[in-house]
């Protein structure tokens, strides 16, 4: 009897399905969809392979073997030349609950996350060495944590939020890649906040949050220790 095979879990189909050489190749190589995802994944979203794991319901053995099938592909479309499709594959769309997130909630349970630093709203998003979170309902704060992002920077951190099932983000400047990054894991952003973290959410969910949604990174206003020059930075 054969074996049976379980599908893996797809949370957002590609924009583009066909990406031509223009070496005039005849070849094709076909990416399956499942093999995209998990490039979206690692690669874009920044999760690890356990995340990328627990998103697409199967064993981080399997999403090993993905992962390294469809870098190969990657890399011979890039070195030979060859045409690369995404189509086929044995996949399953996510349902409307799951909503492209790691872990599922009931649905009158907020999660907001503040860049946080001695209890201020942190003010450069890619720098943030942690982060504050709260769970809220009906309105009201029902617990809250403070995180550690583990030396994550940047992209990586729509990734490391993402995966711990966060709905909003609360904080000073961020640059225009991590801005991307966090919609694509629909996560709303509030930025330009300042001052005492808590008093920043209990202000959200009052609706009265001052915060500016064009504020971008700004590396004058910020030390960033020893040897930080501004030059080495692209975020504005």
């Amino acid at each position: 009897m054969p074996r049976w095979s379980k599908k893996r879990r797809v949370c957002k189909m590609p924009k583009s399905c066909c990406f031509v050489s223009d070496c005039d190749s005849t070849a094709n190589i076909a990416m399956s969809v499942e093999e995209y995802e998990c490039i979206r994944l690692i690669d874009y979203m920044g999760l690890n392979q356990n995340d990328c794991a627990m998103h697409m319901d199967v064993s981080r053995a399997t999403i090993q073997a993905i992962y390294a099938e469809a870098r190969k592909k990657i890399a011979r479309f890039i070195v030979e030349g060859i045409n690369l499709t995404i189509e086929g594959g044995d996949y399953e769309l996510c349902n409307e609950q799951c909503n492209n997130r790691l872990i599922k909630k009931e649905n009158n349970i907020m999660k907001i996350a503040v860049t946080y630093e001695n209890g201020q709203v942190f003010q450069h998003f890619g720098h943030t060495e942690q982060f504050k979170i709260y769970e809220a309902e009906n309105g009201k704060v029902i617990k809250s944590e403070i995180v550690s992002t583990n030396g994550q920077g940047h992209g990586a951190l729509a990734g490391f939020l993402s995966g711990r099932g966060i709905d909003t983000l609360i904080c000073g400047g961020i640059g225009g890649g991590a801005r991307n990054a966090l919609a694509e894991a629909g996560i709303k952003l509030f930025p330009g906040a300042r001052g005492d973290a808590d008093a920043q959410v209990e202000s959200f969910l009052a609706g009265t949050l001052n915060y500016d949604p064009d504020t971008m990174c700004n590396h004058h206003n910020h030390e960033h220790g020893e040897g930080h020059t501004c030059g080495n930075h692209g975020c504005h």
